[in-house]
């Protein structure tokens, strides 16, 4: 069984990439529209689907390509310090932009209403193209696959690795869903509110996750300089 430590850090990466505003709020608005289940549910299989697909690529080239990720390693030090800058870049053009918007709701979801009324192949692309053309998930995707690299786990081990952080990254998506199916009349005006507080705060959630990982990130990477 996989040590305590690297449950933990697949679990918090997942739940960083869960929270994406985008595809967030582009399901709320899929499940408050016409065929709710049918739309919202093969979205959301798309982003399961890609996650564990994303993670499972990089299992294999780090494999095939002898990447070391031990702590400290020139592959992970360099890993941390690049998604550092990233996530740092990305949280500062998250709040220059929100304040110069002021109370306008972010940009990207101007995009939304037009997304969500696409063909369900069209708009199963446009995640999916969002979800990999993404910085701070695909540093988060490679970071855990990373980790479990670093533990050398056997296949079996490392297929349990990737679906629970697969869960954990999907959670946020598969509960408003599963909570439609349950119960359509009630959840239906949650939905609403949460859609609402969501366009207002979003590039809120992203600055603010994107510099705390980026704070993270800078510092493990400054370790492995054996720089602090």
């Amino acid at each position: 069984m996989p040590p305590a430590t690297l449950w933990a850090e697949l679990l918090a990466y997942g739940s960083a990439v869960s929270l994406s505003p985008i595809h967030i709020g582009l399901l709320l608005l899929l499940l408050l529209g016409p065929d709710p289940l049918r739309r919202g549910g093969w979205f959301v299989l798309s982003w399961v689907l890609t996650i564990a697909g994303v993670v499972t690529v990089m299992l294999t080239v780090g494999h095939s390509l002898l990447l070391t990720m031990e702590h400290g390693s020139p592959h992970r030090t360099g890993l941390d310090l690049l998604a550092a800058g990233a996530l740092l870049g990305l949280g500062l053009k998250e709040l220059l932009e929100r304040r110069e918007e002021g109370d306008e709701p972010p940009g990207w979801t101007r995009q939304l209403d037009r997304f969500s009324t696409l063909p369900l192949p069209l708009l199963i692309a446009a995640g999916v193209g969002i979800e990999l053309a993404s910085p701070d998930d695909l540093f988060l995707f490679a970071r855990s696959a990373g980790v479990m690299l670093a533990s050398e786990l056997s296949n079996s081990q490392e297929v349990l690795c990737t679906a629970v952080f697969t869960l954990a990254a999907s959670l946020a998506l598969l509960l408003p869903l599963l909570a439609l199916a349950l119960g359509r009349e009630q959840v239906v005006p949650l939905l609403e509110r949460g859609k609402q507080l969501l366009f207002r705060r979003g590039d809120v959630v992203v600055a603010g996750l994107s510099l705390a990982l980026a704070g993270y990130l800078g510092w493990e990477g400054l370790l492995g300089l054996g720089l602090v």
